[in-house]
């Protein structure tokens, strides 16, 4: 039974998740101004929204940052994070998603599902995080709730469970009957609330049809609800509520909404359905964690030693602001905390509540609370913070590996120094981006996960840092693989200078390795294994052979590029009394694999992405043409609302300034959204630069 006195059960963290141009942002500034946070409508367009307050964002009129902020609605605490849609910055979705405990899924009402609505869904699922679904733009020309829900089926694979029946269609919706209630709710023009009634007459047949197959739907998935169903043949309004919150919270359905965030219509509905369905901190499982290499949990209790997880640092020119969801225990100002990553103390200096770029002081941070400390020096995201005497550390958000790079160079050599401080700075904030320095040109490499993300990266070091930078045409991260391995390759280290020597023998096959392999030691597309015999190489030997092998896979053959898609087996080996060690046998491990991938028909690998690109219908010769000389190859074909829907997958690197291409082919009426799909075999004759 919930303890229904616990402040906790009126907390909800949540983040707003869609592709982009879904109206992720709308929806946050509607739910902003209808719960009187703010006090005027913020417009993407006009740029005057409070959660997209960052100036390339309203340039570009697109989310970039993940941005939180706070608001209230029927006695309830929310705490919302907007998210950015646009595939590059699907690793400040990871972040976010990794300290929510639930989310609204935005789609639109003509799209219905699009490429990145399906990446954030797959995320939200890896993360387990409880979801309701909101149809978005239902006064749209084409809008159909009936087909986005059939897209949500069919691409997604939840039960979507349609709470709703909307009230007129494109230019005339003006409200939705609220099939849970019975009740028809809705806005007239320039309202600023709904007005409740009775259900129109013309729907009643159809809403009470729609009820039914919801009350069906829902018995067959919940038993307390299927009881009720086979004793009266129909659910409570109370009934079907529990059973929509329980199935939403265990993950068994997905709540489906409806309504238009621009014009304020199915605001207040979404509101009240985040805090009838989605979850409080209470409703979740105890926070786990390790030490000394030991699980341990600790529970939602303000009482409880303090535990919370940095998810997003801000290093501005002033200072540095640490975002934090705090797990478990209570965090006041000036408190020391214990940093699990760095193994040391840090005094909290602030305590802000945070609304995007605006900060009201706290004195104290509870559990459920996400909030921004300032004074914390080493801390970043991904880093557990706890109660120095009750230690912790939580499973950090995972980090994409970055498959775009660019050379970047300070114009003036005088400016160097302070161009290595601001990409410092950015890789603290982006843990997204990395920065190398390449070993043979000496230029300095910034990697990310997009043509546009790295764009932005630079567009903040001019801003900024009032730098100006030279930056290199972008190049895409590709990978090595073996084609055709070797068996029985021998290689046999001996070292002998005086004193103790060094000597290891290793007999390794190295072969491809598919999704298929047997089960081994396998991360990062590299299995090992060992099938030696009689002791001839002891276990703790046989370890650091596989971790010489691994240093070995930073640098293929071709050209320098790291190597995936890989079995390794050593069969065979020999030790000496004295000069073996862990040493020696890592070393052979290395450049035994080194040789033997020399000695192998090795093959490159290019990443790919899936590309939906809709323009036109009199553009699709021109646009299939163009994505065949680019190496694309066609998945599928559609049409919607009048234009036509091309999906195919493309090399990353062909995509390079496609967008000014597609624009120009279709007279600036045709757009594209890409995602990675991973790697697949470039052909012969692609050049890749060593890196």
């Amino acid at each position: 039974m919930r303890n229904n006195t616990n402040p906790l059960t009126t907390v909800r963290n949540l983040g707003i998740l869609a592709h982009v141009d879904a109206g992720k942002t709308t929806v946050t500034e509607r739910i902003l101004y209808t719960t009187g946070t703010t006090y005027k409508r913020g417009e993407v367009h006009d740029g005057t929204t409070v959660t997209d307050f960052d100036p390339q964002e309203r340039d570009r009129g697109i989310t970039i940052f993940a941005a939180a902020v706070s608001c209230s609605w029927g006695g309830h605490r929310i705490n919302l994070i907007d998210t950015p849609g646009h595939v590059d910055f699907a690793d400040e979705v990871e972040r976010s998603l990794r300290v929510l405990d639930g989310a609204v899924a935005v789609f639109d009402a003509v799209a219905g599902v699009e490429p990145q609505s399906e990446s954030v869904w797959r995320q939200a699922d890896r993360h387990g995080v409880p979801r309701i679904a909101f149809v978005n733009k239902m006064d749209r020309a084409g809008a159909d709730l009936d087909t986005a829900v059939a897209s949500i089926r069919e691409r997604l694979h939840p039960a979507p469970l349609v709470v709703q029946l909307p009230i007129g269609a494109e230019d005339g919706f003006t409200g939705v009957v609220d099939l849970v209630r019975m009740r028809a709710l809705e806005w007239a023009d320039g309202a600023e609330a709904a007005e409740e009634g009775p259900v129109p007459d013309a729907l009643r047949e159809e809403a009470a049809h729609r009820r039914r197959l919801l009350e069906e739907a829902v018995a067959e998935r919940h038993p307390v609800a299927l009881e009720e169903f086979c004793d009266r043949e129909t659910l409570t309004a109370a009934t079907l509520a529990d059973a929509l919150r329980d199935l939403t919270r265990g993950g068994d359905g997905v709540v489906v909404l409806c309504g238009s965030a621009y014009r304020n219509r199915g605001v207040e509905p979404l509101l009240d359905a985040v805090v009838a369905y989605l979850p409080s901190p209470l409703d979740v499982p105890p926070v786990r964690g390790t030490h000394d290499g030991t699980e341990r949990e600790r529970p939602a209790d303000p009482a409880a030693p303090m535990v919370a997880l940095a998810f997003k640092v801000n290093a501005t020119p002033t200072g540095r602001l640490t975002y934090l969801r705090v797990y478990s225990g209570t965090i006041e100002k000036g408190d020391t905390v214990w940093d699990g990553s760095t193994r040391r103390t840090e005094r909290i200096g602030r305590i802000l509540r945070v609304r995007a770029d605006r900060h009201d002081p706290l004195e104290r941070a509870v559990v459920g609370d996400i909030v921004a400390v300032v004074g914390l020096k080493s801390a970043r995201a991904g880093s557990t913070l706890c109660a120095p005497g009750a230690p912790l550390v939580l499973e950090p958000p995972g980090v994409a590996e970055p498959v775009v790079h660019v050379s970047v160079e300070a114009r003036r050599s005088t400016d160097t120094d302070r161009l290595a401080s601001a990409l410092a700075r950015l890789t603290e904030e982006d843990p997204s981006l990395a920065v190398r320095t390449d070993p043979e040109t000496g230029q300095t490499v910034l990697s990310g996960m997009g043509e546009l993300h790295l764009e932005v990266a630079m567009e903040r070091i001019r801003r900024e840092h009032g730098l100006d930078v030279a930056v290199g045409r972008p190049g895409v991260a590709y990978r090595e693989t073996v084609g055709e391995g070797v068996t029985g390759f021998v290689h046999r280290h001996v070292k002998q200078d005086g004193g103790a020597g060094q000597f290891a023998h290793v007999v390794l096959d190295v072969e491809p390795w598919g999704e298929d392999a047997e089960v081994g030691s396998k991360e990062g597309g590299f299995v090992f294994r060992s099938t030696v015999v009689g002791g001839r190489v002891p276990q703790e030997f046989v370890r650091a052979v596989e971790a010489g092998c691994r240093d070995a896979l930073a640098e293929g053959p071709l050209g320098g590029h790291p190597v995936t898609g890989l079995r390794v087996t050593l069969t065979d080996g020999q030790t000496h009394v004295k000069d073996s060690s862990d040493t020696a046998f890592r070393t052979a491990g290395r450049f035994g694999l080194r040789d033997a991938l020399r000695a192998s028909e090795m093959g490159l690998l290019e990443p790919v992405v899936e590309v939906t690109v809709t323009v036109p219908e009199d553009a699709v010769g021109g646009v299939l043409g163009d994505l065949a000389a680019r190496r694309g190859r066609v998945t599928g074909s559609d049409t919607r609302a009048g234009a036509a829907v091309v999906s195919a997958t493309v090399p990353l690197a062909e995509l390079f300034g496609y967008a000014t291409r597609l624009r120009s082919r279709t007279q600036g009426r045709g757009t594209f959204t890409a995602r990675p799909t991973g790697y697949a075999p470039a052909p012969a004759g692609v050049a890749t630069p060593a890196r």
